[in-house]
């Protein structure tokens, strides 16, 4: 099952296997009830729940086995830009233009923590089962990591000069990364250790997804997708979206991306109104596509001495 929620203020749920074969009845049912756009969407991994948050200040629960909203959390004194469930509570996590990412019991509506600190927008987030933490990103070019049972900062990251709008952690190490205009960065999921720049991505970074076999995706509004080995950093290829026929220049962005369950279908919203699908290349090879290893290599050790 996919979901996407955009400026059209809708929510809408797919049937994947059939919208990945190009099946014209892949839609399964339209969701109304937000006011403003639908700026971000979770499936909580143990409950028949989809999250959704919104730029009209509201963030609802909908009962996905009766298609109605269930629950809404109130609290947000701007538009909601991200949320996340935690994978083992049942907590849910909000971030919005009011500058806070709010914590709430997902049951009872109660809003547990208020995390404030930045001082402009929440633009991303991620609950990390370790510890447990929250990590935000801020329009203010800072990463916060929250200790989630305190609700209290833990530090602060100030290495970014623009504004950080991705967030994504793998599942099978204790980092995380960070996708800002100036740079996508690694680092330490302990104490924030910073660890390696990403470098290779021009202009505005809007997501990151990471995959259980360690590719890293970055995609932004200048349209071009980029895949990293996530343990070295290497950026072996980029492409360019192509936007459908009549759109504008301006919608060649790419606005959001994830992978699929099993990691080997990547999926983006993008500007032009469409989501599209993208699969591994099976005829791919180091002919077709040639790895400059040694010139990464060179790069890398620059970039090294540069920051030492």
């Amino acid at each position: 099952m996919l979901a996407s929620g955009a400026a059209d203020r809708t929510i809408k749920i797919f049937d994947l296997p059939r919208a990945s074969a190009g099946a014209d009845d892949a839609l399964l049912l339209t969701l109304t009830g937000h006011v403003g756009p639908v700026r971000g969407l979770v499936f909580s991994p143990r409950h028949p729940y989809l999250f959704s948050a919104g730029e009209d200040k509201m963030v609802k629960c909908w009962d996905l086995e009766t298609n109605q909203v269930v629950r809404h959390y109130h609290g947000h004194l701007s538009g909601v830009f991200c949320l996340q469930m935690h994978s083992t509570l049942d907590v849910l996590v909000t971030g919005g233009r009011d500058a806070v990412a709010r914590v709430w019991d997902m049951r009872s509506k109660h809003q547990i923590h208020v995390l404030s600190g930045h001082d402009n927008t929440v633009g991303a987030l991620i609950a990390k089962t370790t510890d447990p933490m929250i990590v935000t990103g801020s329009y203010d070019c800072t990463v916060k990591m929250w200790d989630l049972a305190a609700g209290k900062c833990r530090t602060t990251l100030t290495h970014h000069k623009k504004s950080v709008r991705a967030l994504a952690a793998p599942s099978f190490q204790n980092t995380f990364m960070t996708g800002a205009a100036d740079a996508c960065r690694k680092w330490s999921g302990r104490d924030g250790t910073f660890l390696q720049n990403m470098t290779g991505h021009d202009g505005v970074v809007n997501d990151l997804a990471i995959n259980d076999d360690g590719v890293a995706v970055s995609c932004g509004d200048n349209g071009v997708i980029s895949f990293w080995d996530y343990a070295s950093g290497y950026l072996y290829q980029k492409t360019e979206t192509t936007p459908q026929p009549g759109s504008l220049e301006a919608e060649n962005g790419v606005y959001c991306a994830t992978f699929d369950l099993t990691g080997t279908r990547l999926i983006t919203g993008e500007a032009d109104k469409t989501i599209k699908i993208w699969r591994q290349d099976e005829e791919a090879s180091e002919d077709t596509h040639p790895v400059d290893i040694a010139g990464w290599k060179k790069k890398w050790m620059a970039e090294r001495r540069q920051r030492y």
